[in-house]
């Protein structure tokens, strides 16, 4: 398991830091803030390369970044460009190398919730409480398509290299599969409550957590989890009144077994995902106060990086008060080469 004492605490945002993404060759990280902030940092030196501050409201015209809370965002697997979605409907594209301003989508008609890029393109689908996915043409600037399907607001979406993509629909009770060129999707319902987060494993399984406290391991082709860790995180609240803790950030190290889940527990949790994806074992704690509002591994599965706030990435329900806003690099140590056959033999 990892030494909390080697985790190293990034700080320089004001306020609860919502979401954050690795550059495809793990040298740099982008997080965001709900005060409109962006920064990106430098992975070795932990050094703030650059800060693109929030805007106070109504200034989007005259200022460079966003105006209100950035709730998601998204990196091209080339590492070029950066997309960020805010709470006043904006979809910014930016050049990640420069971290300038190319261009704005409008669109939605409210929050951006979730973005991502598809794999090998510049195809960008991103995910709205308007209850609608769009899909963009970064490149080109330009408007694609809508899909429309869920009961209520969105609140996460992701997608590899495959036309779909997958959503989190919050209080509706289901993840959809959006197969794209065939404007069809398929349903999958298990969750109890919101469910607000969710990741693509790999091509054919997915991980989703709701505030109901449980986090669900799908595979894209049945309806119903392969398997259910219910109160995942535990319980919070005094006996008479207790309820889980909610998941509120899920990551998977991509193509592997690996999981790792946040919500305000003072831990993250690392799983297995064994038997074939049929069980979620849990594998270590990991001691981090305030509430994960972002989960992401490092591309080559080294570190992981949690992006940490005293409130809720959506909304303001409790606060934390001894929480900072901030980043931590969490390293994953790689087990070492187990010994040859023979020299356990001999001792």
């Amino acid at each position: 398991p990892p030494d909390p004492a080697s985790i190293r605490v990034l700080r320089g945002h004001k306020l609860p830091v919502t979401c954050l993404v690795i550059s495809p060759d793990d040298r740099f990280i982008f997080s965001a803030s709900k005060d409109g902030s962006l920064i990106k940092w430098e992975v070795e030196s932990g050094k703030r390369l650059c800060v693109v501050p929030g805007g106070k409201k109504g200034t989007e015209e005259r200022h460079m970044g966003h105006a209100s809370h950035i709730l998601s965002m998204a990196i091209s697997s080339d590492g070029k460009y950066l997309a960020t979605g805010d709470r006043n409907k904006l979809i910014m594209i930016w050049d990640a190398a420069t971290c300038k301003r190319l261009h704005i989508f409008t669109g939605h008609r409210d929050a951006v919730s979730g973005l991502s890029f598809r794999k090998g393109t510049h195809q960008l689908y991103s995910a709205s409480h308007d209850r609608s996915v769009k899909v963009w043409n970064v490149a080109e600037n330009a408007y694609v398509e809508t899909l429309f399907g869920h009961q209520d607001v969105i609140t996460g979406l992701d997608s590899l290299s495959r036309e779909c993509c997958v959503t989190s629909g919050g209080r509706d009770g289901s993840v959809r599969l959006w197969k794209i060129p065939e404007e069809s999707q398929l349903v999958f319902s298990g969750h109890q409550g919101s469910i607000d987060c969710i990741q693509l494993i790999n091509e054919e399984h997915m991980v989703s957590g709701a505030d109901d406290g449980s986090i669900a391991l799908w595979g894209l082709t049945k309806k119903k989890p392969l398997a259910l860790a219910r109160q995942a995180h535990g319980m919070q609240g005094t006996q008479d009144l207790q309820q889980p803790y909610w998941i509120s950030a899920v990551a998977a190290l991509r193509s592997s077994d690996l999981l790792a889940t946040g919500s305000h527990s003072a831990s993250v949790k690392l799983w297995k995902c064994s038997e074939g994806f049929r069980k979620l074992e849990p594998l270590w704690d990991i001691p981090l106060v305030g509430f994960v509002n972002s989960l992401k591994f490092s591309s080559a599965g080294d570190f992981l990086v949690a992006g940490l706030g005293q409130e809720h990435r959506l909304g303001r329900w409790w606060r934390i008060k001894e929480a900072k806003n901030s980043i931590c690099i969490i390293p994953l140590k790689q087990r070492p080469a187990p010994p040859s056959p023979k020299a356990s033999e001999s001792s």
